[in-house]
């Protein structure tokens, strides 16, 4: 069992910048960020492959939010959000999975994190 867990969360005002970050016991290839706001189903945000690097965003985030991996754990990413907005607000939860695709779909994804909330202000 690969137990997943993230840290970072916060609130923050309207362009502020927080970033998460994601530890899995066990290296996985892909490691990812989903977030679910209330009333809404959960969507992903991006995803890293840890053997090749190789990155894909939800178009919702692209140029403001940056995944990224720890030089020396390769089982530990980062999600650095800059420029947040309200919409933003969500509870986000890392994912690790066996496989990279160059998509965001929770069936790729074997192992949750419990969550951690990112609130942003107006």
């Amino acid at each position: 069992q690969v137990h997943v867990v993230e840290s970072g969360g916060g609130s923050v005002q309207t362009g502020g910048s927080l970033r998460l970050s994601c530890e899995s016991s066990s290296r996985t290839v892909s490691m990812g960020w989903f977030r679910q706001a209330p009333e809404k189903e959960r969507e992903g945000v991006a995803h890293l492959d840890t053997i090749t690097g190789n990155t894909h965003y939800a178009d919702s985030v692209m140029g403001r939010f940056t995944i990224s991996q720890d030089n020396v754990k390769k089982n530990k990413v980062y999600l650095q959000m800059n420029d947040l907005k309200p919409e933003d607000t969500a509870m986000y939860y890392c994912a690790a999975g066996p496989v990279f695709m160059y998509r965001l779909n929770e069936a790729d994804f074997s192992y949750w994190g419990q969550g951690t909330q990112v609130t942003v202000s107006s």
